[in-house]
């Protein structure tokens, strides 16, 4: 016969068990993230990212600076509580030289490992001008992979990237794909129809991410082109929001020297 206090811990465990399976994640385009970023504005930047597990970050200058940014990064957030590991991407593949960028994945090591390389997809690197890097991570003996992304600029058509990815579950059938980055348009884009016709949900829907070069009104934010894309199959996003991080500036003017997007994030529970 199950007591009413077995009961009660059973679910305690329970409960316990769902809260501990949920891995956090953070995405930021870190606007011209390199040698021009000094030591306070890395030492914001690992305040404002520190309580996540896995950062994907974007925009990292391919040239010098680039990886030693991230490198000085790391050894900010190392003081921080918790030790970090982190993989920087070789410069895309991009016929534009202007074009040419990095990408990074940081992650604490005592909550998420990473599984073998990361890479550059070479698969559309023809068709995309910064192809995505990808990156396996094992959270307690589930697997997931992050497509980290950043498109060309809107008046480049993005669009014509982006329709790519819903071909990615097929290349990589065996892995848990998760999508994120800054992709220039709005989830409710139709590009982005056939990759929801096969399951896939944004965890932001109407949410904007760019900050605008003005407030107006106190809105700061201009377009929604940050987000992340997930099967609810192998995932579900239990939380999922943005870091206002202009609002701790005196101006956006000042804000927009750290980054001109929003860092976003989920807490995905995986199955």
């Amino acid at each position: 016969m199950i007591t009413k206090k077995y009961f009660f811990l059973a679910l305690l465990a329970l409960n316990c068990t769902l809260v501990f399976s949920q891995v956090s994640i953070c995405s930021w385009n870190i606007m011209n993230f390199g040698k021009s970023k000094s030591d306070s504005e890395l030492d914001f930047i690992a305040k404002t990212i520190n309580k996540y597990d896995v950062i994907a970050i974007q925009e990292v200058v391919a040239g010098k600076g680039g990886a030693q940014a991230v490198a000085r990064l790391v050894n900010i957030l190392e003081n921080k509580g918790f030790h970090w590991d982190y993989s920087i991407s070789d410069p895309t593949t991009s016929a534009n030289r202007s074009s040419i960028e990095r990408y990074a994945f940081i992650w604490k090591t005592s909550k998420v490992k990473k599984i073998g390389r990361s890479w550059l997809d070479a698969n559309y690197a023809n068709e995309i001008d910064r192809e995505p890097y990808l990156s396996t991570f094992d959270y307690q003996g589930k697997q997931f992979t992050i497509v980290t992304f950043h498109a060309v600029p809107k008046k480049k058509n993005p669009e014509s990237e982006i329709k790519y990815f819903k071909l990615f579950p097929g290349l990589y059938p065996n892995l848990n794909l998760i999508f994120m980055g800054d992709f220039n348009c709005p989830q409710s884009n139709e590009v982005f129809i056939p990759l929801k016709k096969i399951g896939y949900k944004s965890s932001l829907v109407n949410q904007k991410t760019s900050l605008r070069q003005k407030c107006i009104q106190n809105d700061c934010l201009a377009s929604e082109y940050d987000n992340m894309f997930f099967n609810p199959k192998k995932m579900n996003a239990t939380q999922s929001g943005i870091i206002t991080f202009y609002s701790s500036f005196n101006s956006i003017k000042e804000a927009r020297k750290i980054s001109d997007h929003v860092p976003i994030w989920g807490i995905f529970n995986l199955k």
